[in-house]
């Protein structure tokens, strides 16, 4: 069994459909069914007649993908799917060969269908080196420096890891070039902050994002919180809107949707109109789905929004958190083909 990375657009576009549908596509929808083309050079010779103009690198480059998702992963192979749309790694089994299709709109032509494991398991779950192997820009590329497939299969299976055993098998990930220097500096980032504020720490960090951002905050203390950690409110004395109930979970699992009720129920007990639910581990798609139905009085939060809200307002946090944060800006070239 073989562990492949495929992802669902750059900008998350057919997430979506891959977890509601069961499949993974991969682009390229300027190319014909594949279904016949029986050799890598049949597929570099096809491409090539479709992009004449395409240089040698980027030809070896794309063909070695299409022809990786078509022809190289078999049927029950597992298949880790970054999520964009949420801080969140989705993982299923391959259940079908390469089909072609036109029946599920723009956007998705090559498919292979997908038994999904789990789809909600948070990035915070995943060892840094296994992050940074998800961080590929490919599209497509196998998984399998450092015994990954092992470590990956007792995670699904809820066990302790086996042992780390380094390898350097896979030279894409090695290559500084081909991976996302952002997304690997962000995961780093958020490892830091799992580490450094644990437990009710979370919600003090919670609560000095909030203030960056204008709001006058009460935090209760550590034990029990009656299901509000933080009380938020506007003006300078904070009895202006919004008012917000904030309730935070520091776990590495996944909230579930009795949390996102309850805090709902508490909004009109604290007179509050909106609230906001950080959960560290992520969200279950139940929360979700029927937060959806909430988007104008709820917001959820999990590591990553959270990471874009201390990016956002660092600057405005008191000096003493940026001294155990110690964060920097800094520019780098990406040049893309």
């Amino acid at each position: 069994m073989s562990v492949w990375l495929v992802r669902a657009g750059r900008f998350g576009e057919n997430e979506a459909k891959a977890l509601d549908e069961g499949i993974v596509t991969i682009g390229w929808n300027s190319m014909p069914d594949l279904a016949k083309v029986a050799t890598r050079d049949e597929l570099t010779a096809l491409y090539e007649s479709l992009h004449p103009d395409a240089s040698k690198g980027r030809v070896a480059n794309q063909v070695g993908q299409i022809w990786a998702f078509t022809s190289r992963i078999n049927q029950g192979d597992l298949v880790v799917l970054p999520l964009k749309t949420q801080s969140s790694i989705a993982i299923g089994k391959i259940a079908s060969n390469y089909t072609y299709t036109t029946a599920m709109g723009d956007g998705v032509r090559h498919v292979r269908k997908v038994d999904w494991l789990r789809t909600d398991i948070p990035r915070t779950a995943f060892d840094q080196d296994l992050l940074y192997s998800f961080g590929a820009f490919m599209t497509v590329c196998q998984i399998q420096r450092n015994n990954a497939e092992q470590r990956i299969k007792a995670l699904l299976n809820g066990n302790k890891p086996p042992q780390l055993v380094k390898s350097n098998v896979d030279v894409i990930e090695d290559d500084p070039t081909n991976i996302d220097i952002e997304e690997a500096a962000r995961d780093q980032i958020v490892e830091y902050i799992q580490q450094k504020f644990a437990g009710h720490n979370l919600a003090n960090l919670v609560d000095a994002v909030l203030q960056a951002e204008g709001y006058l905050t009460r935090i209760s203390p550590p034990g029990a919180d009656g299901g509000v950690d933080i009380l938020a409110g506007s003006g300078p004395m904070g009895f202006g809107s919004p008012r917000l109930c904030v309730q935070v979970k520091s776990g590495q699992s996944p909230a579930d949707v009795t949390v996102l009720r309850e805090l709902q129920g508490i909004l009109q007990g604290y007179q509050a109109q909106q609230g906001l639910l950080v959960s560290w581990g992520g969200f279950k798609k139940s929360v979700l789905n029927e937060a959806k139905q909430s988007f104008f009085t709820i917001r959820l939060w999990d590591s990553g929004d959270l990471f874009k809200a201390i990016v956002r307002n660092y600057d405005r946090l008191p000096d003493e958190l940026q001294a155990e944060l110690p964060l920097k800006r800094c520019w780098a070239l990406v040049l893309e083909e």
